[in-house]
């Protein structure tokens, strides 16, 4: 079973520019989410899939510097460069994790391998509510050539997976339960805007820059702490259109 995790990275956000490469704990934001997409078991490639704009040049230089595959594409399009990334490997399966996600939980990643390897599909569901930013999504890659050629509008484009959520039948699914411990779904541990870096902050320093840690120890941090977990608790996401 050959499995690809493909990291979404940028410069431009409307919210937060700049928002990958920006400093956290002793490193930056892309090498946490890239060095937790790492301690993955049974992924044979981790690659940041960046744009060809030149913004992204900086991304694409940190990744050399770092030994990490990068593929660049469409900046827009981000389904087209998902499915061009991956297409050369002809992989079984694709991994799709962004990189506003520091505290991304790969001990979860690997339960969701484990429930592909048990019960082929096309797409495994991680059923219970999470705080955005810890879960990864899973797909064949059948799956993703699929919705590469029939997801046509703008948001499917967009957002990798939405088109198999919006036509689900579609699509053979497997489920796994998340664990009860990381059920929380009102945190927020994802990267989008100031609030957001000084939480993400927060936890860094806390857990003195191990970009290892445990989602479970984040989750329960937040949950001791929740002068921390107020700080971005105001914030919305923002809706797909």
């Amino acid at each position: 079973m050959k499995t690809l995790i493909i990291i979404q990275a940028r410069m431009g956000s409307s919210r937060l520019p700049g928002k990958v490469l920006m400093p956290l704990g002793e490193t930056v934001v892309l090498d946490y989410v890239v060095s937790r997409c790492q301690q993955v078991k049974q992924v044979d490639e981790v690659i940041v899939a960046t744009s060809v704009l030149p913004q992204d040049d900086v991304i694409e230089s940190w990744c050399k510097q770092h030994h990490v595959r990068c593929f660049r594409g469409s900046e827009d399009d981000v389904l087209a460069r998902y499915y061009e990334c991956a297409k050369p490997y002809q992989p079984d399966y694709v991994i799709r994790v962004t990189a506003d996600c520091p505290f991304v939980d790969y001990e979860l990643a690997d339960r969701i391998i484990e429930a592909m390897e048990v019960e082929p599909a096309d797409i495994v569901i991680v059923e219970g509510d999470l705080p955005r930013g810890l879960v990864v999504e899973m797909v064949s890659f059948s799956a993703l050539e699929y919705i590469y050629h029939h997801g046509k509008e703008p948001r499917h484009r967009e957002h990798v997976t939405y088109y198999a959520y919006e036509f689900p039948d579609e699509f053979q699914r497997t489920y796994i339960q998340a664990p009860k411990e990381i059920q929380h779904p009102q945190l927020r541990i994802t990267l989008d805007t100031e609030e957001d870096y000084q939480l993400c902050r927060a936890i860094a320093h806390y857990f003195k820059g191990d970009r290892f840690v445990r989602s479970r120890e984040v989750v329960r941090f937040l949950l001791h702490h929740p002068d921390v977990a107020l700080i971005n608790a105001h914030v919305q996401q923002k809706p797909v259109v």
